[in-house]
């Protein structure tokens, strides 16, 4: 946020953000349907994930709305490559729900929803990058919803019968996310 450079790394922060953004619907599906291939034992993770769908609907189309405010092109955005780090931290999640098991992707939802941007820290950026309220509507509603998603993963792991390896796939998942997600910081600003 102090970075002299904020107004010009700020839409190309947003462009990762959609990268990573735009994979979790499709990411909570092939967990939802590996859990309910699975069966009994994770039911309460299968209801949790069909109301997390509908929860993260629409958020990769808001943010590219918000990059066409910043002077983006869609396609532009669309097209670009992910870096190795965002493709390792979503495709990380892929390789666990698929070829170990779905209760993973929490440990990836609580690191991406557990920290919602406040109200300041919208007011801030808008301060710093001098770029339009308007062009921050993602943040902003993430800021007002995340809290919620949050509480709601919370009792959810408290709700579900984890055992201690569920737990530590989860807590591996999550760490795994925090390094891939400041690798991939790392590389935007190493870029720039």
């Amino acid at each position: 946020m102090d970075d002299p450079r904020l107004p010009e790394l700020w839409p190309e922060y947003l462009v990762v953000q959609h990268q990573i953004i735009r994979a979790t619907v499709p990411l909570t599906r092939v967990a939802l349907d590996r859990a309910n291939e699975l069966g009994d034992d994770t039911a309460g993770l299968a209801a949790y994930l069909e109301l997390h769908v509908d929860e993260e609907l629409g958020h990769d189309e808001t943010l590219l709305d918000d990059l066409v405010l910043l002077g983006r092109e869609r396609g532009e955005v669309l097209e670009r490559m992910p870096s190795p780090a965002v493709a390792s931290l979503v495709g990380a999640q892929y390789y666990w729900i698929l070829h170990h098991h779905p209760v993973a992707f929490l440990g990836y939802v609580g690191v991406m929803e557990g920290y919602p941007p406040t109200d300041e820290l919208v007011e801030l950026l808008v301060a710093r990058t001098g770029f339009p309220r308007e062009a921050f509507r993602t943040f902003s509603e993430h800021g007002e919803l995340d809290p919620g998603h949050r509480d709601h993963l919370d009792r959810t792991l408290d709700a579900l019968p984890l055992t201690e390896r569920h737990e530590q796939v989860i807590g591996a998942s999550a760490i795994a996310t925090v390094g891939l997600a400041t690798t991939a910081l790392e590389e935007l600003l190493a870029e720039r």
